[in-house]
């Protein structure tokens, strides 16, 4: 093939991969980026109607901060335009260093600040969401099962069970353990042990976790399921659920059908739960409980 065919394809391609990144960036809704402080990167979806940003829990995007009001602002999506307004914030909301007086229609890299926090408004399918979504991706993510990381999955354990003392509304955390996983590494190899953990990984995020819930790989074998608005007894039914799953799957490696099956443990918040690290030894006891027990099975927390 000549030179200028060559550059032809490559044109054609860079076309193509354009054209794809303006599609995808089409579907982004509009979002608030933080930009600085310890949530530097962290994107939040505005969806069609209210969405209402404070200290509370149950605010659409919470933000425990000093200087955040229990309802700070409030931004109203309709259609292709967001207006902000102020909620009676007790230290207010500033709109590029204004303070906020009254409802403002957010133009595309509009600064908000309250307390020590500040976003950049994009707007429905701006492209440069994308370079950000990779980069949110990249922070959070396990490279290995595309799972959440264990910084991520911490910061969602705590805040969904201060919703909870809030709300009173229902919080289920399953962790699950591989079984015998380092005599799977040593007698097939830590790659076969790497295709366990991958497969295992998209096997339960195919067939076990809905919209709203958290799916982490905690550290080597462990991954934790966060199933908000679920009570025990669902959260048991889910677990074990995945658990037969996981049982009668055909892990298969270079010909072989590997050994894999997991010890699971389950907990909800209740009395004597009072931070996400409470919820988790209740449901890491339950692990051991069923490994205890003979492993391949499900138990749940019993105080």
């Amino acid at each position: 093939m000549s030179d200028d065919n060559n550059a032809t394809v490559v044109i054609t391609d860079i076309r193509k991969a354009l054209a794809a990144s303006e599609d995808e960036a089409k579907q982004k809704p509009a979002c608030l980026l933080v930009v600085g402080g310890e949530l530097n990167g962290s994107i939040f979806n505005l969806e069609s109607g209210d969405t209402v940003v404070g200290r509370n829990p149950d605010c659409t995007i919470a933000l425990d901060f000093h200087g955040v009001s229990r309802k700070h602002f409030t931004i109203t999506v309709d259609d292709s335009d967001a207006t902000v307004t102020d909620a009676g914030s007790a230290n207010g909301t500033y709109l590029n260093n204004l303070k906020l007086d009254k409802p403002t229609l957010l133009k595309r890299g509009d600064i908000l600040k309250i307390g020590s926090i500040a976003m950049k408004y994009l707007p429905k399918g701006d492209p440069e969401r994308l370079t950000y979504d990779k980069l949110h991706e990249e922070a959070n993510t396990d490279g290995l099962t595309k799972c959440y990381n264990k910084m991520y999955f911490n910061n969602q354990l705590e805040m969904e069970v201060k919703k909870s003392k809030v709300t009173g509304k229902p919080l289920t955390l399953i962790i699950f353990d591989l079984d015998h996983f380092k005599k799977l590494n040593d007698n097939f190899g830590h790659d076969a042990g790497d295709y366990v953990l991958k497969e295992k990984a998209r096997l339960i995020r195919d067939n076990g976790i809905r919209q709203g819930d958290t799916f982490a790989r905690y550290g080597g074998e462990e991954f934790c399921i966060l199933l908000p608005n679920t009570n025990l007894k669902q959260g048991f039914e889910i677990a074990e659920r995945l658990r037969k799953l996981v049982e009668k799957h055909e892990f298969l490696y270079d010909g072989k059908r590997l050994p894999v099956a997991a010890s699971i443990g389950v907990a909800d918040y209740r009395q004597g739960v009072n931070t996400g690290t409470d919820l988790f030894k209740r449901a890491d006891s339950a692990v051991y409980k069923s490994k205890e027990g003979g492993r391949n099975q499900v138990n749940f927390y019993k105080a």
